[in-house]
């Protein structure tokens, strides 16, 4: 069995819809209708990428990317 990897995601909302990607992989997006769906379909995708780069004998990335929330004084 294949040990868990955790990537990083970045959701933007949209005036529709949410919008997902991982930057450690290029392509592999996703979107719903709640923030909840797009990371439901976002775990999806990454699975499915990951399953494609293996099919392909292509490297898989090694998550690498992190992310932080600052807060920044508005004035």
């Amino acid at each position: 069995m294949t040990a868990a990897m955790e990537y990083t995601i970045v959701i933007e909302e949209t005036p529709r819809n949410f919008a997902a990607y991982a930057p450690d992989l290029p392509g592999c997006v996703a979107t719903g209708a709640t923030r909840e769906e797009a990371v439901r379909e976002m775990r999806c995708a990454i699975a499915f990428h990951i399953e494609s780069l293996r099919e392909h004998n292509e490297p898989v990335p090694t998550p690498s990317c992190t992310a932080a929330v600052v807060n920044v004084a508005a004035g």
